[in-house]
């Protein structure tokens, strides 16, 4: 881990040189905390506060999530999911939520009111996260309403992301390799059998993207411009992320940008977890990624050419969420990633000796443990 070390030592010298680079150099404390969340899978619903400075802030985020803050229907959706949620909390919990926060500022205001300090603040917060719930369960509900098949809503997906990769190995990062798949059929059952939940909705990983960095040194601006262009942070599932290559602690003292806004957070670094928390357990001893899973939104009216008055979109609005993997790593560590016990291949001798034992006499957590030990033993030793 020396090598890491001095490798993000050079980031703050290579900010100043590097085009691409100074953007870390206007980093906000709202992209600190939404880095902190995407390198720990964490949630959202756990924050007592937004961090957005002004409205350019709060319409980047809302244009992230496929709002447009110059549409008017698409104002009108939030000041609907607003009501919504107020009503629910006064008719389940009896909150008397202050005017401002109800229904007097707009809602797309509630975002920098939840930025700022005090009680209404408070309650801002509080109506947006039920927002954010509410939302989310009516992109999955209009998910299944849609007349097409998974195979056309992935190619959606595949065609958000393509064009925002595209744009941003454009504007100069240093993406050096950029791959996406969609898990085949066989594939899933495997991994089904191999889990301990066999549970469908359990695979994250059905469609997934990865990007390769030239080195180490330019991962960081790559996740922030990642962040920035197609990702947005509440929307990253809690603990579905691996990351064994930059911890965020780590991250903060050698970004100098970043690490301005430690004793903002709203966490404090001392509640940090394990870094490889969610490690699959198939995965080589020092196989090591940055591996996270985003429910992505979607603007399905794009591509179907509907009225936005359409039934179709009437209770549900017309952004959907797809389960969406993603690995960002860099060149080097890609390459130590396929050698020896690391390798794909490795990976799948191992997966695949798990599943014939629990098809052949099932497995009890205690064995499962030590069968998975002796697999790795004897692979040592015919290796």
């Amino acid at each position: 881990m020396a090598a890491d070390d001095k490798s993000l030592r050079n980031l703050a010298v290579q900010t100043a040189t590097r085009p691409n680079l100074q953007r870390l150099e206007q980093a906000t404390l709202a992209d600190v905390e939404a880095m902190r969340l995407l390198l720990r899978g964490s949630s959202v619903i756990d924050w007592h506060r937004l961090a957005f400075a002004d409205a350019a802030e709060v319409d980047r985020f809302l244009a992230l999530n496929e709002f447009d803050p110059a549409n008017a229907d698409d104002m009108d959706r939030l000041e609907e999911l607003r009501a919504d949620a107020v009503e629910y909390l006064t008719r389940n919990f009896s909150y008397r939520i202050p005017d401002d926060v109800a229904h007097g500022l707009p809602a797309r205001d509630l975002l920098l009111l939840a930025s700022s300090r005090g009680k209404k603040q408070t309650y801002a917060c509080i109506v947006l996260k039920v927002m954010h719930v509410m939302h989310h369960l009516a992109g999955r509900e209009l998910l299944f309403k849609l007349p097409g098949s998974d195979d056309e809503v992935f190619g959606f997906v595949e065609a958000k992301v393509v064009k925002v990769v595209e744009e941003i190995r454009a504007a100069g990062y240093p993406i050096v390799e950029f791959a996406w798949s969609r898990k085949e059929r066989d594939s899933v059952v495997t991994k089904l059998l191999a889990k301990k939940a066999t549970i469908a909705a359990d695979v994250f990983d059905k469609l997934r993207f990865r990007l390769i960095t030239r080195s180490l040194e330019e991962l960081p601006a790559v996740l922030h411009e990642v962040l920035h262009r197609l990702i947005p942070f509440n929307y990253v599932i809690p603990g579905q992320t691996v990351n064994a290559i930059l911890p965020f602690r780590r991250f903060l003292e050698h970004a100098p940008a970043y690490a301005r806004f430690s004793d903002q957070l709203q966490l404090d670094l001392d509640t940090e977890e394990s870094d490889n928390d969610g490690a699959n357990e198939f995965s080589g001893p020092t196989y090591r990624v940055i591996n996270f899973v985003a429910d992505l939104p979607v603007r399905i009216d794009q591509f179907l050419c509907r009225a936005p008055d359409d039934p179709l979109f009437a209770d549900n609005g017309a952004i959907v969420f797809v389960l969406t993997e993603f690995q960002i790593i860099d060149a080097r560590t890609a390459a130590e990633n396929e050698r020896g016990e690391n390798s794909h291949e490795r990976y799948k001798e191992r997966q695949i000796a798990r599943v014939k034992a629990r098809l052949m006499h099932g497995m009890k957590e205690e064995e499962s443990v030590r069968f998975f030990s002796s697999v790795t033993a004897i692979d040592d030793m015919t290796a």
